[in-house]
């Protein structure tokens, strides 16, 4: 069991099954771990297709040579890089030939504390599961980073891109989460952001009470894809009347309020009482 956060909403209609889509091996200091990498996470939003308004017709995307209006099939697409004024073709040796290592192995390079890690560098989650001649070097890295409360970090090449990654155990695995480089985090600075005026005393022990009152551990169950759920239901009820829009159902109109600061107390006093 690894947490869970693991578990798919009932109306989930298409899964994607776990295959491996990278093996490899960690490199911890001189300590090599034979693993497979897995996708960790699945999109929740339902899948469309693209149709002709006229006769509900497949759109098809094309390939096409832009001089002469032919289709190309993926084996006769090249991959090329601009340079000067022609293309440079670039195959899968030249990727490799770039750093053979890199394209194998996860290599660790530091140990931080997991707090340290701003949740803007987070990118995608990915389980790492040990290859059989390496389960007891793997146990040994979950345990040592459990232990120490610690994360590694290290990099890798994955689909001709490097990435800077995390490593931290999680339940019986370690999960890999690639990381955003720091020169791909936008400077805040570039925000036109209004002046934040200091909070009152009052107003700030109010929202701290009202915090603590609905402080409780994650459980990542508890919160659902409720818009793509009712999205489902609305599909299934529009199926039942034959592609007619069914009866809709009667909302309050919903708006974004600009309240005076001096509605803050009142604000807060009436959200305790709900929480409460």
């Amino acid at each position: 069991m690894l947490c869970s956060g693991t578990k798919i909403s009932a109306w989930v209609e298409k899964t994607i099954p776990m295959r491996a889509i990278w093996t490899g091996a960690i490199g911890f200091g001189l300590v090599n771990i034979p693993v497979k990498l897995y996708s960790a996470a699945q999109r929740s939003e339902l899948d469309f297709d693209m149709l002709d308004k006229k006769d509900h017709s497949h759109i098809h995307y094309k390939r096409v040579n832009e001089k002469t209006g032919r289709e190309v099939t993926w084996n006769n697409i090249v991959k090329g890089y601009k340079h000067g004024s022609r293309y440079i073709i670039v195959d899968d040796k030249d990727f490799k030939k770039a750093s053979p290592k890199k394209s194998t192995t996860i290599d660790i390079s530091d140990f931080v504390m997991e707090d340290e890690i701003e949740s803007v560098y987070f990118e995608s989650p990915y389980y790492l599961a040990p290859e059989k001649s390496g389960v007891k070097a793997y146990g040994l890295l979950r345990e040592a980073l459990k232990k120490s409360g610690k994360a590694g970090i290290g990099s890798f090449v994955l689909r001709n891109k490097e990435h800077l990654c995390v490593l931290k155990p999680v339940g019986n695995l370690i999960v890999l989460n690639t990381l955003r480089y720091g020169e791909e985090i936008r400077d805040p600075k570039e925000l036109d952001v209004p002046k934040i005026a200091k909070p009152k005393p009052a107003e700030l022990k109010m929202a701290m009470t009202l915090i603590d009152q609905l402080t409780t551990s994650f459980k990542p169950d508890k919160f659902k894809d409720t818009y793509s759920a009712a999205l489902l239901k609305t599909i299934k009820a529009k199926a039942k009347t034959k592609g007619k829009q069914p009866k809709e159902e009667e909302y309050p109109d919903m708006k974004v309020t600009h309240r005076k600061a001096e509605d803050l107390i009142a604000q807060l006093k009436a959200s305790l009482k709900k929480a409460s």
